[in-house]
């Protein structure tokens, strides 16, 4: 069984396709499959990454910021990033995020995964292993957004489609509740999974 957020539901495609004697199942939470043209954040976040001037400075300046004192850090990375974010998120994001090798990182990262979800995803392996696949969306969710879900309902109706309503957000995994409420979700999915598997 493999499980994958966000960009993480990419690459556990990718996964499953290499290993597929190996992976039984495979669950996407709040999946990031392919670029979203129409959303603003994603543009945005997009122009910086690819630009290497502007990545500098965008590391630049969260490394001045991690480099604040810790209670000026936590109040900016509450008041901008996180004020629902959990403490521990909060911690995390002082102490690892406002890196300046760490940003530029992601925003290399950032830059590679929207080069490669320019393509379609492999509907063809989908299709052959749609039994096999889940995928759980948010309401607005821009890098997964519920017109993607229609696409793969169209190109693979037999795999399972979820849409959470309960408010969690794509940064569930930022928030105890929302964390609390991904990880039920997924432990009921798997055990189902396992049980039909089990009787077959």
């Amino acid at each position: 069984m493999k499980v994958g957020h966000s960009i993480g539901g990419y690459i556990g495609m990718e996964i499953c396709k290499r290993f597929q004697k190996k992976v039984i199942s495979f669950v996407g939470l709040y999946p990031f499959l392919t670029l979203n043209k129409n959303a603003m954040k994603q543009s945005a976040i997009g122009y910086v990454a690819r630009s290497s001037l502007l990545s500098k400075g965008v590391s630049l300046f969260a490394s001045f910021i991690g480099s604040l004192q810790a209670s000026v850090t936590r109040s900016i990375v509450k008041r901008f990033l996180g004020s629902s974010w959990s403490a521990t998120a909060i911690d995390a994001g002082c102490s690892h995020l406002l890196q300046y090798h760490t940003m530029r990182n992601v925003l290399f990262m950032a830059k590679t995964e929207f080069l490669k979800l320019h393509e379609e995803p492999d509907w063809n392996f989908i299709r052959a292993k749609q039994d096999q696949i889940a995928f759980l969306f948010g309401v607005d969710d821009h890098w997964g957004p519920l017109t993607h879900l229609e696409e793969i309902s169209r190109h693979a109706p037999g795999v399972a489609l979820s849409i959470e309503k309960e408010g969690h957000t794509h940064g569930y995994c930022c928030r105890e509740a929302g964390s609390f409420w991904v990880a039920d979700y997924a432990a009921d999915l798997i055990k189902n999974r396992m049980l039909v598997r089990d009787r077959r």
